[in-house]
Protein backbone atom coordinates (compact mmCIF):
# COMPACT_ATOMS: atom_id res chain seq x y z
CA UNK A 1 0.00 0.00 0.00
CA UNK A 2 0.84 3.81 -0.82
CA UNK A 3 1.21 6.09 1.99
CA UNK A 4 -2.20 7.42 0.68
CA UNK A 5 -3.98 4.36 1.37
CA UNK A 6 -4.11 2.90 -2.20
CA UNK A 7 -2.55 -0.31 -3.90
CA UNK A 8 0.47 0.59 -5.88
CA UNK A 9 -0.66 0.94 -9.52
CA UNK A 10 0.81 -2.03 -11.60
CA UNK A 11 3.22 -2.11 -14.35
CA UNK A 12 2.03 -1.52 -17.79
CA UNK A 13 0.60 -3.50 -19.98
CA UNK A 14 3.15 -5.95 -21.70
CA UNK A 15 4.59 -4.36 -24.61
CA UNK A 16 5.88 -7.12 -27.22
CA UNK A 17 9.33 -7.05 -28.20
CA UNK A 18 8.69 -7.03 -31.82
CA UNK A 19 6.39 -3.69 -30.95
CA UNK A 20 9.48 -2.54 -28.73
CA UNK A 21 11.84 -3.19 -32.34
CA UNK A 22 9.70 -0.92 -33.88
CA UNK A 23 9.48 1.83 -31.73
CA UNK A 24 13.30 2.07 -31.19
CA UNK A 25 16.52 0.14 -29.81
CA UNK A 26 16.32 -2.34 -27.12
CA UNK A 27 19.53 -3.07 -24.72
CA UNK A 28 20.52 -6.64 -24.34
CA UNK A 29 22.69 -8.21 -21.48
CA UNK A 30 26.35 -9.08 -21.72
CA UNK A 31 27.92 -12.46 -21.59
CA UNK A 32 26.70 -14.94 -18.54
CA UNK A 33 29.72 -17.45 -18.49
CA UNK A 34 31.90 -14.10 -17.55
CA UNK A 35 29.50 -12.93 -14.72
CA UNK A 36 29.70 -16.56 -13.07
CA UNK A 37 33.24 -16.97 -13.49
CA UNK A 38 33.27 -13.59 -11.49
CA UNK A 39 31.55 -15.12 -8.81
CA UNK A 40 33.52 -18.24 -8.53
CA UNK A 41 31.77 -20.44 -10.67
CA UNK A 42 33.90 -23.17 -11.90
CA UNK A 43 33.00 -23.28 -15.66
CA UNK A 44 35.93 -25.67 -16.57
CA UNK A 45 33.54 -28.70 -17.71
CA UNK A 46 31.85 -29.71 -20.96
CA UNK A 47 28.55 -28.16 -19.80
CA UNK A 48 30.16 -24.32 -18.96
CA UNK A 49 26.95 -22.20 -17.83
CA UNK A 50 24.58 -24.90 -18.43
CA UNK A 51 25.43 -26.78 -15.55
CA UNK A 52 24.72 -24.36 -13.13
CA UNK A 53 20.87 -24.81 -14.38
CA UNK A 54 21.09 -27.74 -11.90
CA UNK A 55 23.86 -26.87 -9.45
CA UNK A 56 23.22 -23.57 -8.96
CA UNK A 57 20.45 -21.81 -10.64
CA UNK A 58 20.56 -18.74 -7.84
CA UNK A 59 23.65 -17.84 -9.35
CA UNK A 60 22.05 -18.08 -12.71
CA UNK A 61 19.14 -15.68 -11.51
CA UNK A 62 21.77 -13.64 -9.65
CA UNK A 63 23.66 -12.83 -13.04
CA UNK A 64 20.10 -11.86 -15.20
CA UNK A 65 19.31 -9.58 -12.07
CA UNK A 66 23.08 -7.89 -12.33
CA UNK A 67 22.39 -7.03 -16.28
CA UNK A 68 18.94 -5.96 -15.41
CA UNK A 69 20.14 -3.70 -13.07
CA UNK A 70 22.61 -1.96 -15.65
CA UNK A 71 19.83 -1.19 -17.63
CA UNK A 72 19.42 -4.75 -20.17
CA UNK A 73 15.82 -4.96 -21.38
CA UNK A 74 16.68 -8.40 -22.47
CA UNK A 75 18.00 -11.76 -20.33
CA UNK A 76 19.76 -14.37 -22.84
CA UNK A 77 19.15 -17.77 -21.04
CA UNK A 78 21.97 -19.79 -19.66
CA UNK A 79 20.58 -22.83 -21.93
CA UNK A 80 23.15 -21.54 -24.83
CA UNK A 81 25.15 -25.03 -24.30
CA UNK A 82 21.89 -27.00 -22.45
CA UNK A 83 21.49 -30.07 -24.45
CA UNK A 84 20.10 -33.38 -24.19
CA UNK A 85 23.15 -35.38 -25.23
CA UNK A 86 25.57 -32.54 -23.05
CA UNK A 87 23.07 -33.81 -20.06
CA UNK A 88 23.00 -37.41 -20.67
CA UNK A 89 26.96 -37.94 -20.46
CA UNK A 90 26.70 -36.54 -17.01
CA UNK A 91 23.89 -38.76 -15.59
CA UNK A 92 21.10 -36.03 -16.05
CA UNK A 93 17.70 -38.13 -17.97
CA UNK A 94 15.85 -36.82 -20.38
CA UNK A 95 12.90 -35.75 -18.41
CA UNK A 96 15.27 -33.65 -15.95
CA UNK A 97 17.03 -32.36 -19.02
CA UNK A 98 13.80 -30.63 -20.61
CA UNK A 99 13.23 -29.44 -16.84
CA UNK A 100 16.18 -27.54 -16.85
CA UNK A 101 15.90 -26.25 -20.11
CA UNK A 102 12.41 -24.80 -18.92
CA UNK A 103 13.75 -23.61 -15.95
CA UNK A 104 16.21 -21.28 -17.71
CA UNK A 105 13.47 -19.31 -19.33
CA UNK A 106 11.96 -18.98 -15.49
CA UNK A 107 15.05 -17.88 -13.76
CA UNK A 108 15.32 -15.24 -16.77
CA UNK A 109 11.49 -14.19 -16.14
CA UNK A 110 12.29 -14.33 -12.29
CA UNK A 111 14.87 -11.45 -12.51
CA UNK A 112 13.11 -9.47 -15.09
CA UNK A 113 9.95 -9.85 -12.47
CA UNK A 114 12.81 -8.48 -9.65
CA UNK A 115 14.09 -5.88 -11.59
CA UNK A 116 13.17 -2.44 -10.73
CA UNK A 117 11.15 -0.14 -13.05
CA UNK A 118 8.92 -1.30 -15.43
CA UNK A 119 8.73 -5.22 -15.73
CA UNK A 120 6.57 -4.60 -18.92
CA UNK A 121 9.65 -3.04 -21.28
CA UNK A 122 11.88 -6.17 -20.16
CA UNK A 123 12.09 -9.62 -21.88
CA UNK A 124 13.24 -13.23 -22.23
CA UNK A 125 15.35 -14.67 -25.18
CA UNK A 126 15.61 -18.39 -24.88
CA UNK A 127 19.16 -19.33 -26.36
CA UNK A 128 19.44 -22.18 -29.08
CA UNK A 129 22.88 -22.52 -29.43
CA UNK A 130 24.47 -24.28 -32.37
CA UNK A 131 25.11 -27.79 -32.44
CA UNK A 132 28.77 -27.74 -32.13
CA UNK A 133 27.87 -26.03 -29.01
CA UNK A 134 26.83 -28.97 -27.20
CA UNK A 135 30.20 -30.76 -28.28
CA UNK A 136 31.91 -28.55 -26.60
CA UNK A 137 35.00 -29.05 -28.86
CA UNK A 138 35.15 -25.13 -30.30
CA UNK A 139 33.39 -26.53 -33.79
CA UNK A 140 30.78 -24.14 -33.20
CA UNK A 141 33.29 -21.55 -34.92
CA UNK A 142 33.92 -23.72 -38.06
CA UNK A 143 30.76 -25.68 -38.69
CA UNK A 144 30.88 -27.77 -41.02
CA UNK A 145 30.04 -30.70 -38.89
CA UNK A 146 29.63 -33.45 -41.64
CA UNK A 147 25.78 -33.39 -41.09
CA UNK A 148 22.88 -32.57 -43.54
CA UNK A 149 20.28 -29.75 -42.79
CA UNK A 150 18.27 -33.29 -42.13
CA UNK A 151 20.21 -34.11 -39.40
CA UNK A 152 21.14 -30.83 -37.63
CA UNK A 153 17.20 -30.37 -37.82
CA UNK A 154 16.55 -33.24 -36.03
CA UNK A 155 19.50 -32.39 -33.34
CA UNK A 156 17.49 -28.96 -33.11
CA UNK A 157 14.02 -29.30 -33.18
CA UNK A 158 13.14 -31.05 -29.57
CA UNK A 159 15.38 -28.45 -28.04
CA UNK A 160 13.81 -25.28 -29.12
CA UNK A 161 10.59 -26.90 -28.69
CA UNK A 162 11.13 -27.42 -24.82
CA UNK A 163 12.30 -23.47 -24.83
CA UNK A 164 9.27 -22.60 -26.84
CA UNK A 165 7.13 -24.53 -24.46
CA UNK A 166 8.68 -22.43 -21.39
CA UNK A 167 6.77 -19.29 -22.97
CA UNK A 168 9.93 -17.09 -23.93
CA UNK A 169 9.40 -13.89 -25.85
CA UNK A 170 11.97 -15.17 -28.46
CA UNK A 171 13.95 -17.65 -29.24
CA UNK A 172 17.56 -16.59 -29.66
CA UNK A 173 19.06 -18.74 -32.93
CA UNK A 174 22.62 -17.31 -31.82
CA UNK A 175 26.33 -17.74 -32.62
CA UNK A 176 25.73 -20.04 -36.10
CA UNK A 177 28.27 -20.74 -37.97
CA UNK A 178 27.26 -22.18 -41.38
CA UNK A 179 24.71 -21.49 -43.88
CA UNK A 180 23.22 -25.44 -43.29
CA UNK A 181 23.04 -24.91 -39.50
CA UNK A 182 20.96 -21.78 -40.13
CA UNK A 183 18.62 -23.39 -42.04
CA UNK A 184 18.45 -26.38 -40.44
CA UNK A 185 17.86 -23.92 -37.17
CA UNK A 186 14.93 -21.88 -39.30
CA UNK A 187 13.24 -25.40 -40.22
CA UNK A 188 13.40 -26.61 -36.51
CA UNK A 189 11.32 -23.21 -35.19
CA UNK A 190 8.69 -23.41 -38.01
CA UNK A 191 5.35 -23.66 -36.49
CA UNK A 192 6.53 -23.16 -32.44
CA UNK A 193 4.75 -19.68 -32.39
CA UNK A 194 7.70 -18.23 -30.76
CA UNK A 195 9.10 -15.25 -32.65
CA UNK A 196 13.06 -15.83 -33.21
CA UNK A 197 16.00 -13.86 -33.93
CA UNK A 198 19.03 -15.19 -36.34
CA UNK A 199 22.56 -14.31 -35.63
CA UNK A 200 25.71 -15.41 -37.07
CA UNK A 201 29.13 -15.62 -35.73
CA UNK A 202 31.43 -14.08 -38.16
CA UNK A 203 35.14 -13.72 -39.04
CA UNK A 204 37.08 -11.42 -41.61
CA UNK A 205 33.94 -10.57 -43.21
CA UNK A 206 32.03 -13.61 -43.70
CA UNK A 207 30.30 -16.90 -41.53
CA UNK A 208 32.87 -18.45 -39.25
CA UNK A 209 32.27 -20.87 -42.55
CA UNK A 210 33.44 -18.89 -45.03
CA UNK A 211 30.45 -18.10 -46.37
CA UNK A 212 29.31 -14.86 -47.68
CA UNK A 213 27.34 -12.87 -45.09
CA UNK A 214 25.08 -11.42 -47.74
CA UNK A 215 23.82 -14.96 -48.54
CA UNK A 216 23.44 -15.99 -45.29
CA UNK A 217 21.63 -13.03 -44.15
CA UNK A 218 19.11 -13.54 -47.25
CA UNK A 219 17.82 -17.11 -45.53
CA UNK A 220 16.16 -15.34 -43.33
CA UNK A 221 14.61 -12.38 -45.41
CA UNK A 222 11.64 -13.74 -46.41
CA UNK A 223 10.66 -15.74 -42.66
CA UNK A 224 8.34 -13.55 -40.57
CA UNK A 225 8.71 -15.86 -37.44
CA UNK A 226 12.48 -14.04 -37.95
CA UNK A 227 12.13 -10.82 -36.38
CA UNK A 228 15.47 -9.72 -36.07
CA UNK A 229 18.66 -10.62 -37.97
CA UNK A 230 22.52 -9.77 -37.34
CA UNK A 231 25.77 -11.17 -35.81
CA UNK A 232 27.14 -11.90 -31.71
CA UNK A 233 30.21 -13.39 -31.18
CA UNK A 234 32.31 -12.08 -33.09
CA UNK A 235 35.31 -8.90 -32.63
CA UNK A 236 33.56 -5.43 -32.21
CA UNK A 237 35.64 -3.79 -35.52
CA UNK A 238 33.44 -6.30 -37.41
CA UNK A 239 30.19 -5.56 -36.25
CA UNK A 240 29.16 -2.30 -38.36
CA UNK A 241 29.78 -3.55 -41.49
CA UNK A 242 27.86 -6.99 -40.72
CA UNK A 243 25.32 -4.68 -39.08
CA UNK A 244 24.63 -2.51 -42.47
CA UNK A 245 24.03 -5.63 -44.55
CA UNK A 246 21.89 -7.14 -42.75
CA UNK A 247 19.54 -4.50 -43.02
CA UNK A 248 20.08 -3.98 -46.59
CA UNK A 249 19.67 -7.54 -46.87
CA UNK A 250 16.72 -8.13 -45.09
CA UNK A 251 14.71 -4.91 -44.34
CA UNK A 252 14.54 -6.73 -40.79
CA UNK A 253 15.68 -4.80 -37.33
CA UNK A 254 19.11 -5.88 -36.95
CA UNK A 255 20.41 -7.77 -33.57
CA UNK A 256 24.58 -7.20 -32.61
CA UNK A 257 26.29 -8.10 -29.43
CA UNK A 258 29.89 -8.50 -30.04
CA UNK A 259 32.57 -10.24 -27.48
CA UNK A 260 34.67 -8.39 -26.12
CA UNK A 261 37.94 -8.02 -28.76
CA UNK A 262 39.81 -11.04 -26.78
CA UNK A 263 40.42 -14.07 -28.69
CA UNK A 264 39.42 -17.16 -27.80
CA UNK A 265 41.44 -20.64 -28.18
CA UNK A 266 39.11 -23.86 -28.48
CA UNK A 267 42.13 -26.04 -27.60
CA UNK A 268 43.91 -24.33 -24.60
CA UNK A 269 40.49 -23.21 -23.07
CA UNK A 270 41.84 -19.41 -22.65
CA UNK A 271 41.09 -15.86 -23.92
CA UNK A 272 43.57 -14.19 -25.21
CA UNK A 273 44.79 -10.17 -26.52
CA UNK A 274 43.04 -7.29 -24.92
CA UNK A 275 39.31 -5.80 -24.77
CA UNK A 276 38.31 -3.83 -27.29
CA UNK A 277 35.00 -3.60 -27.07
CA UNK A 278 33.49 0.34 -26.63
CA UNK A 279 29.83 1.21 -26.16
CA UNK A 280 30.46 4.32 -27.89
CA UNK A 281 30.12 2.04 -31.02
CA UNK A 282 26.69 1.89 -30.66
CA UNK A 283 26.20 4.95 -32.51
CA UNK A 284 27.42 3.35 -35.34
CA UNK A 285 25.41 0.22 -35.13
CA UNK A 286 22.22 1.56 -34.16
CA UNK A 287 23.12 3.78 -37.15
CA UNK A 288 23.58 1.39 -39.87
CA UNK A 289 20.53 -0.66 -38.24
CA UNK A 290 20.96 -1.76 -35.19
CA UNK A 291 17.87 -2.33 -33.12
CA UNK A 292 18.96 -5.17 -30.57
CA UNK A 293 21.94 -3.85 -29.42
CA UNK A 294 24.16 -5.72 -26.51
CA UNK A 295 27.53 -7.90 -25.27
CA UNK A 296 28.68 -11.43 -25.86
CA UNK A 297 31.51 -13.23 -24.15
CA UNK A 298 33.49 -11.27 -21.55
CA UNK A 299 30.98 -8.18 -21.70
CA UNK A 300 30.00 -7.42 -18.59
CA UNK A 301 27.60 -5.81 -16.26
CA UNK A 302 29.50 -2.51 -16.35
CA UNK A 303 29.82 -2.57 -19.97
CA UNK A 304 26.08 -2.99 -20.42
CA UNK A 305 25.84 0.04 -17.72
CA UNK A 306 27.57 2.51 -20.16
CA UNK A 307 25.96 1.17 -23.15
CA UNK A 308 22.61 1.81 -22.08
CA UNK A 309 23.67 5.36 -20.56
CA UNK A 310 25.25 5.94 -24.06
CA UNK A 311 21.69 4.90 -25.63
CA UNK A 312 19.78 6.82 -23.31
CA UNK A 313 22.03 9.77 -23.89
CA UNK A 314 21.53 9.79 -27.69
CA UNK A 315 17.92 9.63 -26.99
CA UNK A 316 17.50 12.39 -25.03
CA UNK A 317 19.77 14.53 -27.49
Amino acid sequence: MTDNGRSPAPDASPTSLVAALAEGVVVLDGGMSNQLEAAGHDLSDALWSARLLADAPEAVREVHRAYFAAGAQVAITASYQAGFEGYARVGIGRREAEGLLRRSVELAREAARDADGNAASRWVAASVGPYGAVLADGSEYRGRYGLSVAELERFHRPRAEVLASAAPDVLALETVPDLDEAEALLRAVDGLGVPVWLSYSVADGRTRAGQPLEQAFALAAGVDQVVAVGVNCCAPEEAAEAVALAASVTGKPVVVYPNSGEGWNAQTRAWAGRPTFDAERVGEWTGAGARLVGGCCRVGAEQIAVLAATLRGSAAG
